[in-house]
């Protein structure tokens, strides 16, 4: 990849990004002001100011910021104390845990339209019916037939070809427990899928053809909803994994290497990027729940400990936290950063 497609590819990234974070930083305006909290500025981008607009009947101030890597909702008492009853640290718990929760529920609802868009136009989904085996078909000798519904991979239920296509992958390096409904009947099989491996990580390949499912509205709406709840399970599932060292840092990406990804997704299909945007999107929204400082799921974690204790964490606490967790995610920003770049520029990206 040249200097020129990544420049390109990396703005690319950059405007996906920003619409992602308007989307996540509009849910968090619109539920504060549903909530009587009051908002001083409502920001695209970080760092040094570009251009701002103040409302002559709100007096929010709606700006433009240098550095496109996010945004934020300024709420007045958001991070300290305020005498204002319209502040944040003064309106109703519901509200605020309304508020918090609201960004990121924007982005993972915003991933459930932008499937059912995405499973409309393209092509017709496929079910969890065996229709057939590809040759060299490893798993038909192992008790699977054409025919059975595959209900179950390794205890999680599946709904879908998409479903159970994602669960062979990611459970597969191993052996599989199938649950099978055939002619009536409930079968359970243990099977050996072939295995491929892409950077050190084994995974699981599925071996045989799937019946389509004819599409209506009603199917459109079944397999745009599963593949949702299957992405958010890939999330979940890929944090896991790295929590646990199947995945190592080389395999979390940032800005730079969401570039690689999004050029490559660009450059074979529209849909193919459409489909990255909406794991991004809802990847945005489960990353900002995780109970981290600094992150929608610490500030409502510690709205939760109010809420079950009915005392307040001290707002210099609650500060020096913050404080830290962000220090925290700005190494590790830069930490995947470097490592991005040293691998872009090592794979010969830059010449």
């Amino acid at each position: 990849m040249g200097i020129l497609q990544f420049l390109l590819n990396f703005l690319l990234t950059l405007l996906l990004l920003d619409i992602l974070v308007v989307i996540h930083e509009g849910g968090h305006f619109v539920f504060a002001r549903l909530s009587g909290i009051k908002v001083n500025e409502f920001s695209v981008g970080m760092g040094p100011l570009i251009f701002q607009k103040v409302s002559k009947k709100s007096g929010i101030s709606f700006s433009f910021r240098a550095l496109p890597i996010g945004g934020y909702v300024a709420m007045e008492g958001e991070d300290g104390e305020s005498e204002k009853n319209d502040a944040f640290c003064n309106r109703p718990l519901a509200g605020r845990i309304a508020t918090v929760l609201a960004g990121p529920a924007m982005n993972v609802l915003l991933g459930f339209l932008c499937m059912f868009i995405l499973v409309a136009a393209g092509p017709v989904p496929v079910s969890n019916v065996v229709a057939g085996f590809q040759e060299g078909a490893v798993s038909c000798e192992q008790g699977l037939q054409t025919g059975d519904r595959i209900v179950r991979v390794g205890g999680t239920r599946v709904h879908s070809g998409n479903e159970l296509v994602y669960e062979i992958t990611n459970k597969g390096y191993t052996t599989v427990d199938l649950t099978v409904e055939r002619d009536g009947q409930t079968v359970e099989l243990r099977i050996d899928f072939p295995k491929d491996e892409e950077e050190g990580i084994s995974f699981g390949s599925y071996d045989f053809i799937m019946y389509a499912d004819r599409k209506t509205v009603g199917t459109v709406f079944y397999h745009a909803f599963w593949r949702s709840c299957s992405t958010v399970k890939m999330i979940i599932d890929s944090l896991a994994d790295l929590a646990r060292g199947r995945y190592g840092l080389e395999s979390v990406a940032g800005p730079v290497g969401i570039a690689g990804t999004v050029g490559a997704a660009a450059s074979s299909s529209f849909s193919s990027l459409f489909y990255l945007f909406i794991v991004i999107s809802i990847n945005l929204g489960i990353m900002n729940l995780l109970p981290f400082p600094a992150l929608d799921g610490g500030r409502l974690l510690l709205l939760i400990i109010e809420g079950v204790t009915g005392r307040r964490v001290p707002k210099k606490v609650e500060a020096a936290i913050n404080g830290a967790g962000l220090i925290l995610l700005m190494i590790l920003a830069l930490l995947i950063t470097a490592k991005d770049i040293f691998k872009l520029f090592g794979q010969g990206g830059g010449r």
